[in-house]
């Protein structure tokens, strides 16, 4: 039997990265999905891509705008009459800076993106999950919002504001048959990485991301090796399902072992 079979989920940012890969593993574990992005192009594209049927949807949308939230939302139950899953997956970096030399644009661009949505999505969940008593709310995290990364004054405290919210949902709706997870990846070689990584080594005088993953990286890790969108995949199944009914309040790092605590 499919772990999530018959249940209904909605994921931000799910046309590309660790988004994509949760909604090919939930369509896979029997679900139906609406998944959002900024891209419309990119996002109709990963549709066609899925073969799901009419099991997904793609919802034009940026997770940083509530009312684009809320229709992820609304177009879900309107289609399947509920939602059982909220997966608060977008997010990003703006422009690294050290914190003297970041603009506030790109400080509050930060904020938004990673916590805001995350807000957002979990307020419009839980409108939908609250009257049924049921439903599971997983946030993206990362492992920065355990540790501190210089340069990444914005996105390392709008992820460690993650885990706060994530640990209050769960306070405020354990006793009403939902659970709120955080899960903390390391570094993924996901699209959007590639697209920045050379420019960034680059900048810290590296050839390019391949050095910058294994002197960098890697070395970090307890394992010597970094994440796949798959290993997220695999803990967001758990998180979903009705044998993670015991796991709530948690931030679970999954990132080789880079955060010791």
């Amino acid at each position: 039997m499919q772990v999530l079979e018959g249940k209904v989920a909605a994921v931000t940012g799910g046309s590309r990265g660790i988004g994509r890969g949760l909604v090919e593993a939930f369509l896979r574990e029997g679900a139906m999905v609406a998944f959002n992005g900024r891209d419309a192009k990119k996002g109709e594209q990963a549709l066609a891509e899925l073969c799901a049927g009419d099991r997904a949807v793609f919802v034009q949308g940026d997770a940083r705008n509530s009312a684009d939230v809320k229709r992820l939302v609304d177009t879900a139950v309107e289609r399947w009459g509920r939602l059982d899953i909220m997966v608060n997956n977008a997010g990003g970096i703006t422009r690294p800076a050290p914190i003297a030399h970041l603009d506030d644009d790109a400080w509050e661009n930060d904020i938004r993106w990673n916590l805001g949505g995350v807000f957002y999505g979990t307020k419009w969940a839980l409108q939908q999950m609250i009257p049924r008593g049921w439903g599971r709310i997983i946030n993206i995290s990362s492992v920065e919002g355990k540790q501190g990364a210089a340069g990444m004054a914005g996105y390392v405290a709008a992820k460690h504001g993650v885990n706060g919210l994530t640990k209050t949902t769960a306070l405020e709706v354990g006793r009403l048959g939902i659970t709120c997870n955080a899960i903390c990846p390391g570094l993924i070689i996901t699209d959007a990485v590639r697209d920045s990584g050379d420019a960034t080594a680059k900048a810290m005088g590296l050839s390019g991301l391949d050095e910058m993953v294994e002197k960098i990286f890697k070395a970090k890790t307890a394992t010597g090796e970094i994440n796949t969108v798959e290993q997220v995949a695999a803990v967001a199944l758990l998180l979903a399902s009705e044998a993670g009914a015991g796991i709530t309040g948690a931030c679970i790092s999954v990132d080789c072992g880079t955060a010791q605590y």
